[in-house]
């Protein structure tokens, strides 16, 4: 009998008649059995339209911000100084792009997606009582909002792709589409909060609206697949692949010059222009409207002309709205089209990134291939707003803003090029 109890075989016989371990409340579980393009992967679609339309959203509405910073609330402090609250904003949130894809390895999408929702609302409302020290708003408005929107955007972008083979570019534009929705109606949002309310209580209302719409679309964001922890916390072997390089390479300089318009094109109609406050926050609507609508076509014509060549034409049209529309012109119209036509192509250097990332390296790294990639925007974040902040006031005197527009139109340009290489490598 012990022989028996003992030997091998009957071993493996009650391990195998053992019940399956039920896997912790926090990791993270899968519906494979769920087909892909199913009606639930459109809820996944539309829960991480609703996350990116507040933590990119907020981010790109932040201009409403920086115009009553410079102008009313902190009049004497450097232009470069206010925006590095809305550069800490995108950049902390793609520094923490490497353990948020670790974390959507490990833990429940779930759980990772309301803490970040958790994070991002009680970074906004600290924010409100700390609206008379910049130090503090980079603080609160900057790093922890940053950090909460991390744990938000980088599920976001990555488990909608799981769920889609034939339709994944246009699923992955209508979740990118969320960051101009969010800009669209968050900025006269915001604007008409600050007018009448003031900083301290449009950051308290945005910071609850936040949470409590976050908290929901969490509930929805489920991985199809389930990926295997890798041993290593982060696998550099991309590193060596000369694709990666070119698309990072491009993702830093399309970065250094993405935001330049967003933070300065409103201030630049009022100081230079002579437009009035509202013109300069109608500007900031039309870019995050017609991004809204770039977004979902160039999901439709990356299916058709393919992600890379889609990637690479969108930086090349945006970089020409800059350095063709905005450098030499003043007048209405012109500023007009250089907003819609710098939302409609800018949208894609971000939007599609995710599916061309899918398409080259597969969808079983993608969350952890994304997160090692957004290391690219956090560079750019960090060198671009800021240094177009500070040639405007060191360079143009905090009235000539060609030094700042240049610089960026140069960049994206730049970035067009990598691009172009990436498409010749593949």
């Amino acid at each position: 009998m012990d022989e028996k109890i003992s030997s091998p075989d009957f071993i493996s016989t009650i391990t195998a008649n053992e019940p399956p371990t039920a896997p912790k409340w926090w990791a993270s579980k899968s519906l494979e059995h769920m087909p892909a393009e199913s009606p639930y992967a459109w809820t996944v679609v539309a829960s991480g339209c609703f996350m990116l339309m507040f933590a990119m959203g907020c981010v790109n509405s932040y201009g409403s911000y920086e115009t009553y910073y410079h102008l009313h609330q902190f009049p004497h402090e450097p232009t470069s100084t206010l925006t590095w609250i809305g550069t800490l904003q995108f950049a902390i949130m793609n520094l923490f792009g490497i353990p948020s894809g670790i974390l959507c390895e490990r833990f429940d999408s779930r759980l990772v997606t309301f803490v970040g929702g958790l994070i991002m609302g009680a970074a906004l409302i600290i924010a409100s009582f700390c609206d008379k020290a910049v130090w503090k708003l980079l603080i609160t408005q900057g790093f922890l909002f940053g950090m909460g929107a991390s744990l938000v955007y980088i599920p976001a972008v990555s488990i909608p792709a799981q769920w889609f083979t034939k339709h994944r570019a246009l699923a992955i534009g209508i979740v990118a589409s969320g960051t101009g929705i969010g800009g669209l109606w968050l900025t006269p949002a915001t604007d008409h909060m600050i007018t009448q309310l003031g900083t301290a209580w449009s950051l308290r209302i945005t910071g609850i609206i936040v949470f409590v719409v976050n908290s929901v679309a969490s509930l929805f964001m489920r991985n199809r697949l389930l990926v295997k922890p890798r041993e290593k916390i982060v696998d550099f072997s991309v590193l060596r692949d000369i694709r990666f390089l070119f698309i990072f390479a491009g993702g830093v300089c399309g970065t250094v010059g993405y935001f330049t318009p967003l933070f300065l094109l409103p201030s630049f109609a009022i100081q230079v222009s002579g437009k009035s406050n509202s013109y300069g926050t109608n500007l900031l609507t039309i870019i995050n409207a017609a991004s809204t609508v770039g977004r979902v076509v160039t999901g439709h014509a990356a299916a058709t002309f393919g992600n890379i060549n889609t990637l690479t034409t969108c930086t090349l049209w945006a970089s020409l709205s800059v350095l063709v529309l905005w450098l030499p012109f003043q007048s209405s119209g012109t500023l007009i089209a250089c907003a819609i036509m710098y939302g409609m192509f800018s949208g894609g250097l971000i939007g599609l990134i995710p599916v061309v990332t899918a398409e080259l390296w597969g969808i079983q790294r993608i969350a952890t291939i994304i997160g090692l990639f957004y290391g690219a925007y956090f560079i750019g974040t960090m060198v671009g707003a800021p240094l177009a902040g500070a040639l405007l006031d060191n360079v143009g005197g905090g009235t000539d803003y060609n030094p700042s527009i240049i610089f960026s139109g140069v960049f994206m340009m730049i970035a067009f090029l990598f691009f172009a290489l990436l498409r010749v490598s593949v």
